[in-house]
């Protein structure tokens, strides 16, 4: 589900070109003909907002912290908004697809995503091209996927912070994937 960095790209890149995936994969959720095609986009959605937010948490934020004169303030506004989707996404995974309520909430979650996404590409990321080099871009970039590939597959609202991923993580992550793994053989 995660995609793979290009040589040579760095974190911001990586990060911007998930959220355009993420934009399309709210649309294609919302087009979806049927349930059963919603609920598979949906899915798609779920499982990338939750690795991607999960690996920022753990990866970007905290570089952000550590080497940007005003980056507590940033990234504290950036983690209520994760927070807030986290839950709204949490919730949406309880409604019934291919319905009204579904549809509602779903429009709903797009839009704080998306202004969340907007938020980051205006103020967090020139942050990081201003005051990283490269090189550590490219670090950053290749720690993000690596992050990504542990990352739980569900919100988990309430563990925003790179310690709180770090610590519940890798058990919500097994949890998770095997949740999935579960419904899909039954499905």
């Amino acid at each position: 589900m995660t995609q793979s960095i290009s040589s040579g790209q760095d974190v911001v890149d990586f990060l911007v070109a998930q959220h355009e995936t993420i934009r399309q994969l709210f649309v294609e959720t919302l087009d979806a003909p049927d349930a059963e095609t919603q609920k598979e986009s949906f899915t798609r959605l779920r499982t990338l907002l939750a690795v991607h937010e999960t690996a920022e948490e753990m990866m970007v934020h905290p570089r952000v912290r550590r080497k940007i004169d005003g980056g507590d303030q940033v990234v504290d506004a950036r983690l209520e908004e994760e927070h807030r989707a986290k839950q709204a996404l949490s919730e949406l995974e309880n409604i019934e697809f291919n319905t009204a309520d579904f549809a509602k909430a779903l429009i709903h979650l797009q839009s704080a995503v998306l202004e969340h996404a907007e938020k980051e590409e205006a103020e967090e990321f020139p942050l990081l091209k201003e005051q990283l080099d490269a090189h550590e871009l490219q670090q950053l970039a290749v720690a993000v996927q690596a992050a990504e590939r542990i990352a739980p597959t569900h919100p988990h609202p309430g563990v925003e912070s790179a310690f709180a991923n770090f610590a519940v993580g890798p058990f919500a992550s097994v949890l998770d994937r095997a949740r999935d793994a579960l419904r899909n053989a039954v499905a």
